[in-house]
């Protein structure tokens, strides 16, 4: 059977009439929440910071680019643009990392207002509302515990299997995305797609899990994920949102509709980066 095309590597897409920029725009410094401790000493990330340019229209020809959009790669493609060194590898910055420059992305290009809408948990209403990308702070973490080979170890609580793992980057992103996406398409095509689990937190598990009880074959952890405990995959889970670097994006919600008052994540919506729509 011939396999369908699904390379979602954003590096080899055409981007439409979009030329690379050296540093003639404005820009402005931002810092990694990471602070750079993840990267090791000879990639240019582990200086904490990161230089980011202000947006112009040929950033917006990107977001506009349906191909990319249908792809699933138009941020990246965005936020790879707009960093000014071109020498720093985007694929190999740590989720965390990439989400505090999408937030500042969106803020240099079209403000720190973001107008969206939350639906109330408590009357479940949807209700418009401005939120303030720029009172956006960092988790609080304990930056002792990070590592520039980027290795953490962890024992699960139940099986009492010795765990090392790593906090995803972009590229292992990337990949997930694309092995998701051709799994998905493998079960249209076969006519499999009722009751299909898409195995998100699997697969998601096999990429960050780099070693099980000094194993570290592929198959090796596979196989382990595969008949992993829920229990230890949930501490799994807790524990690295408890360590990586990122955003809080927890913000105080009070609906106008009902009054109620409660603590929602910020929903990234079609107007975050399209504003107009």
């Amino acid at each position: 059977m011939k396999k369908e095309n699904l390379d979602t590597d954003y590096s080899k897409e055409v981007t439409p009439n979009v030329e690379k920029q050296e540093s003639t725009f404005p820009s402005e410094v931002i810092d990694l929440p990471s602070k750079g401790l993840v990267y090791p000493k000879d990639n240019l990330l582990s200086s904490g910071q990161i230089d980011l340019r202000y947006m112009t229209t040929k950033e917006e020809d990107i977001l506009a680019s349906t191909n990319l959009i249908k792809k699933g790669v138009v941020i990246d493609k965005l936020l790879e643009a707009l960093i000014v060194d071109k020498n720093i590898n985007y694929k190999s910055l740590v989720l965390g990392d990439k989400d505090a420059i999408m937030y500042a992305a969106r803020i240099l290009g079209y403000g720190e207002n973001y107008n969206t809408k939350i639906t109330c948990q408590k009357c479940g209403e949807d209700d418009e509302t401005t939120i303030d990308l720029s009172e956006l702070k960092e988790k609080d973490i304990d930056y002792d515990i990070l590592t520039p080979d980027n290795r953490y170890e962890f024992e699960l609580p139940h099986s009492k299997a010795k765990i090392v793992f790593k906090l995803l980057t972009v590229d292992d992103d990337l990949q997930i995305e694309k092995e998701l996406k051709y799994r998905e398409a493998f079960n249209k095509k076969t006519n499999k797609t009722k009751d299909v689990v898409q195995q998100d937190i699997s697969t998601r598990l096999k990429y960050l899990i780099i070693e099980v009880n000094s194993k570290s074959t592929k198959g090796d952890i596979n196989k382990f994920v595969d008949t992993m405990l829920s229990r230890d995959s949930i501490a799994l889970r807790e524990y690295y949102n408890k360590i990586a670097p990122g955003m809080d994006t927890d913000i105080n919600f009070t609906c106008s509709k009902c009054g109620g008052s409660t603590v929602v994540s910020i929903p990234l919506t079609v107007n975050f980066f399209w504003p107009n729509v």
